[in-house]
């Protein structure tokens, strides 16, 4: 039978009163929650409540480590399946320590905000993110060991030293108490530095040496028996992975020292120094007296690994639930387990899924169980895990981590390159995120233009170019709408927009945004309205540049091509009078025609409202017809006289 998720964790909004009735809207990364108007009572809250399910996008220090893990997850990707597994073991390891000095980074960061925070509340919450990221190092460290890295049976035992020493740190910090004091051997804490807190613990014997030197200049009656735990501890045997030894060989060797141990201390020669007799005791991985020494070994994974480097130095991955199980039983004893115990048994039961389930139940993101899947789906390790609802597992969580960055300002652009690494439905994702990005900046819209371009999502780009198009309009940017329209595509609004560029053309004389009016190339084909302004523009510059002739068959093939619509006409017309008054004929008897018969077709539809306007209108066409007349009669005379 399939495993029972835990019931969520009730979250509690300050502020809301008992007993109201609440209305709430659901967000991409969070919930509104406020008080409706109460009809018994006629009473209301004026107070919008916003729950986010992720507030750690929002913290400027930790937006550094995911920022930094983004550049590490795109490098992973580049990683090439058809690779051979040994070569591409190490570049998994370093890419895991990489991911991992990134969480130390941060975790530094924080611990000297909260240090030098002045808010008591910020410290606090500082400080709670450190213990978060300290369980999270903790955790990857571990996995790392286990499944990424795979020591086998001896080398083992060295990376988990190794995973222990990193993650007790208080150990140095208390020796160096000790050494900087006037006498050390005398210290109080001299005893527990070195029997049990640190060096003895730790494996770390050669510290452990030098510090038993100090006490036995103080003691010279028992310097024979210092002499003795010097040579015990000297000659105590650690395994070489790169070594000409055999595990076999070591483990005859280290059972040889071992029972050198037993025996002198059962022929008592440590007995008159209970401090030697201790450290003698914890050689020989005495659980009673690891136990005894409880609250400071402080955890029962320290105890684990103390008791495998002195009972099972030569312990095999596949004998680590055993020694685990019965080591949290021990150290607990009836006390229950923490969800930081649970993850770690269950990952020194090698199981990757239960680990990564529990982490996303007790971790407050999902940036550690994303990360951590993809690494551990590369290393081939996830290959067996599907999901009934279609995608495997590393996709599922890659697409809830990118889905809660992209609620965030600026680590949206980061949650891009995750949908990207997301086969299956990584793109359904994308294109439903990239809609709901507030387009604050143009410079922002661009941004997320230029994603949706190169990715040749069509319908974002008509939208997002549309969307700032209108918006162009409404603040009467004209030629910043245009060039939205048309980088959309939309023939229908640039149609609209160079109606305006158009009208205000005739309002005011002059044109607007000349430089992209300028610059429309083969884009002004887009639209016919689009291809008349960017065609009339030229024949403005023809005429600045006086060349007529170029400039009269331009404004002629305007109108007898249809492509100016009819209601500019009479500004066509207009613009063809200061040509007409040339002295030099510029329009042949043809052409005259041509614009006397566009002329006639205009004033039959004309239709206006205004007295005045009419009275303007029938000035205007009477100074047309008398100019055409004057230019026909230069044009027949012209014409005649260069036939004869």
């Amino acid at each position: 039978m399939e495993e029972v998720d835990v019931e969520p964790v009730v979250t509690n909004i300050s502020g809301i009163r008992p007993g109201k009735r609440m209305g709430f809207a659901w967000g991409p990364g969070d919930i509104l929650v406020y008080e409706t108007q109460n009809k018994a009572s006629g009473s209301g809250c004026a107070f919008i409540h916003v729950v986010r399910k992720d507030e750690d996008i929002y913290s400027p220090i930790l937006r550094k480590l995911f920022n930094e893990s983004h550049h590490i997850f795109v490098g992973l990707q580049t990683i090439k399946d058809d690779l051979p597994s040994k070569s591409k073991k190490p570049q998994f390891v370093s890419i895991s320590r990489n991911y991992r000095s990134v969480i130390r980074a941060c975790m530094e960061e924080l611990q000297q905000a909260a240090v030098s925070a002045n808010d008591t509340d910020m410290a606090t919450q500082y400080g709670n993110q450190v213990s978060i990221l300290l369980a999270i190092e903790l955790i990857w460290n571990l996995c790392e060991v286990l499944f990424i890295d795979a020591a086998p049976a001896g080398s083992l035992l060295l990376h988990l030293l190794d995973w222990v020493r990193l993650h007790k740190s208080d150990v140095d910090e208390k020796a160096k108490g000790v050494l900087q004091s006037d006498s050390p051997a005398e210290h109080r804490d001299y005893w527990d530095v070195v029997c049990v807190l640190s060096y003895v613990l730790q494996g770390r014997l050669e510290d452990t040496r030098k510090m038993l030197m100090k006490q036995a200049m103080l003691q010279p009656a028992a310097k024979s028996m210092y002499k003795l735990m010097d040579s015990l501890l000297s000659k105590m045997p650690f395994y070489n992975p790169g070594g000409t030894q055999t595990l076999t060989e070591f483990d005859v060797k280290w059972r040889n020292w071992h029972e050198e141990v037993d025996r002198y201390l059962k022929d008592n020669s440590f007995a008159s120094n209970q401090h030697l007799e201790v450290i003698c005791k914890i050689l020989l991985g005495d659980e009673d007296v690891l136990l005894e020494h409880k609250e400071l070994l402080s955890t029962w994974y320290y105890f684990l690994i103390t008791r495998l480097l002195y009972c099972h130095p030569t312990v095999k991955p596949t004998e680590l639930h055993y020694y685990a199980q019965s080591s949290m039983m021990m150290f607990l004893d009836s006390g229950v387990p923490e969800p930081l115990d649970s993850i770690l048994l269950a990952a020194f039961e090698f199981d990757i899924h239960q680990v990564i389930k529990d982490c996303s139940i007790a971790l407050n993101n999902w940036w550690f169980v994303a990360h951590l899947t993809d690494l551990l789906d590369h290393c081939k390790l996830l290959q067996s895990h599907n999901l009934h609802f279609g995608s495997n597992l590393r996709e599922f969580l890659l697409l809830e981590y990118a889905s809660g960055l992209f609620t965030h300002h600026s680590l949206w652009q980061c949650a891009v390159d995750y949908f990207d690494h997301c086969p299956e439905f990584g793109r359904v994702y994308l294109e439903l995120q990239i809609e709901r990005v507030p387009l604050d900046t143009e410079r922002k819209a661009l941004k997320v233009l230029r994603i949706c371009e190169e990715r040749q999502m069509s319908e974002q780009v008509r939208s997002i170019c549309k969307i700032m198009a209108m918006r162009a309009v409404r603040n009467n940017r004209l030629g910043s709408a245009l060039s939205w329209s048309i980088r959309a595509k939309d023939a229908a609004f640039a149609t609209l927009i160079s109606e305006r560029f158009l009208q205000d053309y005739c309002a005011k004389g002059t044109f607007s945004d000349l430089d992209l009016i300028d610059n429309l190339g083969s884009t002004m084909l887009l639209s016919d309205r689009l291809t008349f302004l960017g065609k009339y523009r030229e024949f403005h510059k023809l005429y600045g540049e006086k060349c007529f002739s170029d400039a009269a068959k331009l404004l002629l093939s305007l109108m007898t091509a249809k492509i100016a619509p009819q209601s500019f006409w009479m500004t066509l017309l207009t613009d063809a009078l200061p040509l007409l008054e040339q002295k030099e004929v510029i329009f042949s008897a043809e052409q005259t025609y041509e614009l006397m018969y566009c002329l006639e077709e205009l004033t039959s539809s004309l239709i206006t409202f205004d007295v005045k306007e009419e009275d303007v209108e029938v000035t205007k066409v009477e100074m047309l017809r008398l100019a055409l007349a004057r230019n026909l009669a230069s044009a027949i005379v012209k014409e005649g006289t260069m036939q004869t």
